[in-house]
């Protein structure tokens, strides 16, 4: 009897153990979500990681107020410094040890491929600047106009031959292995340089427009961190559980208030307002325009008569500084959450170690490169004015036209200049 007995439970406990399937980790982390477990209201260490992160988040601030001072070439080497520190966390990120150590020289065919992205990116960005820097000098000026002439050529043989490098090391069983890579390795270059490379045309375009959407979604993103530190009870969306409505909100009135301030101060200052045609590092001096001077708008009638003043000066980009804020506010942060929901999907906290309570800088900059692209869109369509300027006719010559095809066009504008002198005579 004992062993029908035992002979017969023996397939429900095997069936059993079949049927049991795993759960996933997310649905535990969801509820707690909902429950409100991860709010920094909630958070038992908010103290602690608020005053790491402040100290760091000051190191940071200090040392970028030095960099704006010292001006556009250095702000531009910054922004290649973040770029070569986020493509090495990205690139770190898929990385799998001991297939590496099977493919000798494979992280450094993505290098490759990273300062071919650079060379091409910042050849078209920066061409009229280099040429402007060289023209002192014949022979230089004669060399950098050719790498500027050839430069797509150059650019793109060095892409196939990173391309040919790629084939000619593929192995057998790895197959899979190195074409995720390959993929991986232009996602990567796709995000760091398409987004990335605007914000080094708004800084030759005026440091003005670089500084002041990186300011706004700094002030963004310390507002909603305090707002929600202290008042954050209503989660705001799944992917990232410590972001809140009352956090979204308080950013957003706080952004618009800086963008108007701030835009008044920075356009004051014709070191931030003045455009850089050159990679030099002196001083400037400009026209502001007429977007940086003040416009004068009468108070209204009920406005107290004791007050001092009977109108209030306002600059015309504080009014363009308002879409900016809005942008920063509302749209900036959903590349934060892309980010949150990247980091989900291959379950890890941060991009990287290397700032302390903030994690890499792939963390820092993943809202600043969205606004970075909006920025230089918004500057072209609704603020540079829609026509030919003196700077870009030279840009098309000194690109297009050989020395000598610019010599005779020299001479030809000047026959030009000589005839229309005499007629008036």
């Amino acid at each position: 009897m004992q062993k029908d007995n035992s002979s017969n439970e023996a397939p429900s406990i095997h069936l059993g153990r079949v049927r049991h399937r795993k759960r996933s980790s997310e649905v535990s982390q969801d509820a707690n979500k909902t429950n409100g477990a991860n709010l920094l209201v909630n958070d038992r260490n908010k103290y602690k990681s608020m005053l790491i992160r402040t100290y760091s988040s000051l190191w940071m601030i200090g040392g970028f107020i030095f960099i704006i001072y010292m001006g556009h070439l250095y702000i531009w080497a910054m922004i290649v410094v973040i770029q070569i520190f986020m493509a090495r966390e990205l690139f770190n990120l898929l990385r799998k040890a001991n297939e590496d150590r099977q493919l000798p020289g494979f992280r450094l065919l993505n290098w490759h491929f990273f300062f071919t992205a650079m060379l091409f990116t910042y050849g078209r960005f920066l061409s009229r600047q280099l040429v402007n820097t060289v023209t002192s000098d014949k022979l230089l000026y004669q060399i950098v106009s050719w790498v500027i002439k050839y430069q797509m050529v150059i650019c793109y043989f060095l892409y196939i031959a990173g391309f040919v490098w790629f084939i000619l090391t593929l192995k057998k069983k790895m197959y899979k292995y190195q074409f995720s890579q390959y993929a991986w390795t232009h996602m990567i270059l796709l995000i760091v340089f398409v987004q990335s490379s605007f914000t080094v045309a708004n800084i030759f375009e005026g440091i003005f427009w670089f500084l002041l959407p990186a300011s706004l979604i700094v002030i963004n993103d310390i507002a909603a961190y305090f707002f929600g530190f202290f008042f954050g009870r209503t989660p705001l969306i799944k992917l990232s559980p410590k972001k809140t409505w009352e956090g979204f909100i308080g950013a957003l009135v706080t952004t618009l208030f800086s963008a108007f301030v701030l835009a008044n101060l920075m356009g004051r200052f014709q070191w931030l307002t003045c455009p850089r045609k050159d990679l030099s590092t002196g001083w400037l001096h400009c026209d502001p325009g007429p977007m940086f001077k003040p416009e004068y708008y009468p108070l209204p009638g009920w406005v107290p008569h004791w007050f001092p003043w009977k109108e209030v000066p306002i600059l015309p980009v504080q009014w363009h500084a308002l879409a900016l804020g809005l942008f920063a506010s509302i749209i900036a942060p959903f590349g934060g959450f892309f980010a949150s929901g990247f980091k989900r999907a291959f379950k890890f906290k941060d991009f990287g170690d290397s700032i302390p309570g903030h994690g890499g800088i792939t963390d820092r900059m993943d809202c600043q490169m969205v606004m970075a692209v909006f920025a230089y869109i918004y500057h072209q369509s609704f603020v540079m004015p829609q026509s030919f300027s003196v700077e870009m006719i030279l840009d098309q010559i000194l690109r297009n036209l050989t020395f000598e095809e610019q010599q005779i066009l020299y001479e030809q504008l000047g026959k030009i200049f000589q005839d229309r002198q005499s007629m008036l005579a």
